[in-house]
């Protein structure tokens, strides 16, 4: 192989390796970001279940006293 070959080799190599890092940081952040975003819809989801469930108590709350209601006529 020729000095020009192998320096021609080298770049491309070079080239390759810089691509393979801008992707490597690319998926780096990509997945920084998704841990985040996994986080913040767990906090929600969390929060959303408790407003559920204090909805669901309301509820049958006011279903015991309209029973109690109907029952006292």
């Amino acid at each position: 192989m020729t000095e020009t070959h192998l320096t021609k080799e080298f770049k491309d190599l070079e080239y390759k390796l810089d691509r393979l890092v801008d992707k490597y940081l690319d998926v780096k952040n990509e997945n920084s970001s998704l841990k985040i975003k996994q986080e913040t819809l767990a906090q929600e989801k969390a929060q959303l279940l408790e407003k559920t469930t204090e909805a669901k108590s309301r509820v049958e709350a006011m279903i015991t006293r309209l029973k109690a209601m109907e029952h006292g006529s």
